[in-house]
């Protein structure tokens, strides 16, 4: 990734919402957020059962508890979430009022480059 920062989102979202939730996230949400300036991409992701090896032993790892959807947002700096572009995006189409109060469960969480 060459992204400074890294602005990562998860929630949850009302079961009889989901259909709705996904595709406004992919068809206006992250179209809207990707016009704003300092956004290098965006990726959405869910959450998934896995097992891994640790200290040579196979674990299953409960991921219980954590929200199932994800986006990580690439950013050229921290600003950009506050920016005008940002603030303005995030209002817009049918995300504020028909699909934001559906989601529960919700992080935000800033990471930045270490090098």
């Amino acid at each position: 990734m060459s992204a400074n920062y890294l602005f990562v989102v998860s929630m949850d979202v009302d079961p009889d919402k989901e259909d709705l939730f996904n595709e406004v996230y992919d068809t206006e949400h992250v179209p809207l957020l990707l016009e704003v300036p300092g956004v290098v991409g965006v990726t959405r992701y869910t959450t998934e059962p896995f097992e891994v090896s640790i200290g040579g032993e196979r674990q299953s790892v409960d991921s219980a508890g954590y929200a199932r959807y994800t986006a990580i947002y690439e950013l050229e700096s921290a600003e950009v979430l506050v920016s005008d572009g940002w603030a303005a995006a995030v209002e817009k189409g049918r995300w504020p009022g028909e699909v934001r109060p559906f989601t529960k469960n919700r992080s935000h969480v800033l990471k930045k480059a270490m090098g």
